[in-house]
């Protein structure tokens, strides 16, 4: 099965770069099999890990890739169908067996919190560390996380129940110093004006270092987006335009689409025209069938409309 790490160049090792890659540890849909785990992504962004949805199992996923949970920051819930949080109780759980002090930040729909509630109650279980839950409200995109190095906005979905994707942002990186054309007696407060993207002035206004003399533009900010369950939904596409890599969920191909439309789900040649109007770099599909034993019948589907597009394989880590 083809996938982006060795088919597409991408910016992940240009210098003042940070990490930033997805993994995926799982690419299946309701019903489980031996073959793929319920829906499950860890986005590593700097020194953060953030959990996209939790299916059934995501901790020992997490344990397989040797990607400690205790690193987890963010997680972020779609919607309150099982497949897409039944995990998210027992890691909790572990996280707290494991002596979790640090706080940890939970975003979600509706009535998440009274899930997490009711269960730690009636089990008589206390968590060491404090749960910051974040109420995502699925109708309009929002700002939901304002990070040093990036920002979170949900994408309004449309599935059988309220349903958010998110969109994950990197901040403009700061341009470089060229230090070699720069004099060995400038004042350090120059240097950080200069990153800044200030020209450094004389006392007359007359320019003494130009920015664009002494410094070459950082590179450029790096973007994700998840669709997770949803029907083909065309008013997505201006706020995934542009965006490096897309994830979009086929669960069916074209010649289910009726019963695709049905359920609130998408093809695979729908999620590669969402990909392609919206001029993503990449698209990954995933949230597979049951019912489909072979998958390469998806990537052909898609690529006929958008050639960039890879399965969505787990373990499989893809730099962004």
């Amino acid at each position: 099965m083809p996938n982006p790490q060795t088919n597409q160049e991408t910016e992940h090792a240009r210098p003042g770069n940070l990490p930033f890659s997805l993994t995926i540890l799982g690419a299946g849909s309701a019903t489980p099999t031996l073959r793929l785990h319920q829906t499950a992504q860890l986005l590593t962004m700097g020194s953060d890990y953030v959990l996209i949805d939790c299916g059934e199992g995501t901790q020992l996923r997490l344990i397989e890739q040797r990607i400690r949970p205790s690193r987890l920051r963010y997680i972020f819930i779609s919607h309150l169908h099982g497949d897409h949080y039944f995990g998210l109780p027992p890691l909790l759980s572990s996280l707290n067996l494991g002596g979790r002090t640090e706080d940890l930040y939970l975003f979600g729909p509706r009535g998440l919190d009274e899930v997490l509630t009711t269960i730690f109650r009636v089990s008589n279980s206390h968590l060491g560390f404090r749960l910051h839950f974040q109420v995502v409200e699925p109708n309009e995109p929002a700002l939901l996380l304002d990070h040093p190095q990036m920002t979170v906005e949900a994408i309004p979905l449309q599935h059988r129940i309220d349903c958010s994707g998110y969109l994950f942002r990197e901040k403009p990186h700061k341009p470089h110093l060229l230090r070699e054309k720069l004099p060995a007696d400038v004042p350090v407060a120059y240097l950080k004006q200069l990153k800044d993207g200030h020209d450094i002035l004389g006392g007359n206004g007359e320019i003494l270092y130009a920015v664009a003399d002494y410094t070459e533009p950082g590179p450029p900010p790096r973007s994700y987006a998840y669709c997770s369950d949803t029907r083909y939904v065309e008013e997505l596409v201006p706020q995934l335009q542009g965006v490096n890599l897309l994830y979009h969920e086929a669960t069916f191909l074209e010649d289910n689409a009726q019963r695709a439309a049905e359920v609130y789900h998408s093809t695979a040649r729908q999620a590669a025209t969402i990909a392609a109007k919206a001029g993503a770099g990449r698209l990954l599909i995933g949230h597979f069938s049951s019912r489909y034993k072979q998958f390469d019948l998806f990537l052909d589907e898609a690529r006929t409309i958008f050639p960039e597009t890879y399965l969505a394989i787990e373990g499989e880590t893809t730099p962004i």
